[in-house]
């Protein structure tokens, strides 16, 4: 049975059961990867996202606390949020913008 956590407004389901990956179509979604590297990003749009490979730390503007997410994890990004991309291990990910 997957959990589903909210850390400073990020929403994240651990290893979600292929079903609801399916129901949801995450494997049609574009597909998004970066090599490790640091940078910052704002969400104009609600983003839910599908890591496929990585680690990433997430630290919102403001927050001096930051989420972890990685491969395996169904995450929900806030429309409006800005934050920091702290990449660890190459990114591989689907997404779908609101």
């Amino acid at each position: 049975m997957s959990n589903v956590t909210e850390k400073l407004g990020i929403k994240i389901e651990r290893n979600p059961p292929e079903d609801k990956l399916t129901q949801l179509g995450v494997r049609q979604w574009p597909k998004w990867g970066c090599p490790p590297s640091k940078f910052p990003w704002t969400y104009v749009s609600k983003e839910t996202c599908y890591l496929l490979e990585g680690k990433v730390k997430v630290t919102p503007s403001g927050a001096n606390e930051s989420v972890e997410i990685a491969a395996g994890d169904f995450v929900v990004f806030p429309k409006g949020m800005s934050c920091t991309w702290d990449v660890s291990v190459a990114v591989n990910k689907h997404y779908n913008f609101e």
